[in-house]
């Protein structure tokens, strides 16, 4: 918001203004609601919860909770993203810790990315899923390439249904 336009509500009566300097870009990538067109088509409505561990937590306790699910999201207290441990590294490694056995750096996306531009990438990768970050890199969960496939599906019938109506 301009500083004008945060003026000019103050003046108004409104005692809970800010000045949010990151923009929308900034605010759908952190996770936070879009209206309109903004938030549609985008693949933070279609994020769900995935397992999470910590790095100082044992293996054993890991793998119980997360080799159903194709993995674990290594994660600090305050759910930034650390690390990546997989279901295949979760049965096939010794170590000790999720933080001694984890994937550096696991590729992250925001919510904002629209639909298509992510099934592009995903498909070119041959990726199942992806992790989903707020623009500050906590866990916001993972997205499913299944189900981006099925909302853009979705989209084109609609788009198609309007067309002859």
């Amino acid at each position: 918001m301009s500083p004008r336009a945060a003026s000019r509500l103050e003046s108004l009566g409104f005692t809970q203004v800010y000045d949010y300097t990151g923009g929308k870009q900034d605010w759908g990538a952190s996770g936070l609601p879009l209206e309109g067109k903004l938030g549609a088509d985008r693949i933070g409505r279609l994020v769900r919860e995935v397992s999470t561990c910590f790095l100082g937590e044992s293996l054993t306790n890991v793998r119980e909770r997360a080799l159903h699910s194709g993995g674990c999201v290594v994660i600090n207290a305050d759910r930034v993203v650390l690390g990546w441990l997989s279901a295949e590294t979760l049965s096939s490694v010794s170590e000790s810790s999720a933080g001694q056995a984890m994937e550096l750096g696991p590729s992250t996306f925001r919510p904002n990315v629209p639909l298509r531009e992510m099934r592009d990438y995903m498909s070119s990768r041959n990726v199942g899923h992806a992790l989903v970050t707020s623009s500050d890199g906590r866990l916001v969960g993972t997205v499913d390439l299944s189900d981006i496939e099925h909302e853009i599906h979705k989209s084109e019938q609609r788009t198609r249904q309007k067309r002859y109506i």
